[in-house]
Parts: C-alpha cells; structure tokens; sequence
C-alpha cells in the first residue's frame, strides 16, 4: 500500500493535470492496482443542492449522474458523513443498482473545510472483498484529494 500512497500522492501533485484529470488518474491507478475495484469515481455536492453529481470516473457508463442525498449508498454517505462499507449490495433496501455485476460497495465521503463535499465510491463484482486496508487507503486519499478541491 505504502508504494500505492506513493503513487497517488505523485498524481495528486503533478502540477501538469488539471483536477479532473488528477481525478481520473487516480481513479485509472485504483482499477489497475486493485483487481476487485470494478468500478471507481467520484461524487460530487452540486452546488447548495442536497445532491451529488458524477465526476471522473473509470468503469461501465451509469444512469446514475445525479443522486438525492439520503438515496443509495452514496446518498446516505451525503448525509452521514461516514464511510459505508457494504459487503453485499442485494442485503440493502436502499440500494442504487449500477450493474447487475455489482456485488459489494464502499463509498468514503471527502471533507473540505469541515463540509462534506463530496465521496469516493468504489463498486466490486466480488461479494465481501473490502479490507481493513482497503477502507485506510481510501479513507486517506479523501484527505488527500480534499487538497486539490
């Protein structure tokens, strides 16, 4: 993991990309890095709306590029502001389907300035595949991005 912070931590500074770019890069080296991360992006607050929009992203298109805080994983990590592991989706009632392949999710919110501004979510086609180590590097890439926001 340490060799994986490393590597984020040199796109996250790189002073050529803009923040999508970064964003998507990131999101790049986590689906290459980690093979059960089967879908990988990033949410978004939009604006004063009690909303999340779609930002950059890696994996199959999704009808979901807007979400209601309180609906989904996503939406109620909006409104907790805690980390949600979710090691099988179809024990949920308050699931957003994706695909039909998405068998677990994590989604680790992103603070700026003590607001939640935004997630990571990460979908699986693996049931139960979220470590301990998983949930530290993703928990503290929140902080590092929260840097370039």
């Amino acid at each position: 993991m340490t060799n994986l912070k490393r590597r984020l931590t040199v796109i996250l500074q790189s002073p050529k990309d803009d923040r999508n770019e970064k964003l998507k890069k990131v999101c790049m080296l986590l689906d290459q890095e980690i093979p059960y991360f089967n879908w990988t992006g990033f949410y978004f607050k939009n604006g004063d709306k009690d909303e999340l929009v779609l930002g950059p992203y890696v994996g199959a298109e999704t009808d979901h590029t807007v979400i209601p805080y309180g609906k989904g994983i996503c939406g109620q990590v909006a409104v907790s502001g805690e980390t949600f592991v979710v090691p099988d989706v179809a024990a949920q009632d308050n699931y957003l389907s994706c695909s039909i392949e998405t068998k677990a999710e994590i989604v680790v919110p992103i603070f700026k300035d003590g607001k939640n501004i935004g997630q990571i979510d990460i979908d699986s086609h693996v049931a139960d595949p979220f470590t301990a180590e998983d949930r530290e590097l993703l928990e503290w890439l929140s902080t590092e991005v929260a840097t370039i926001l």
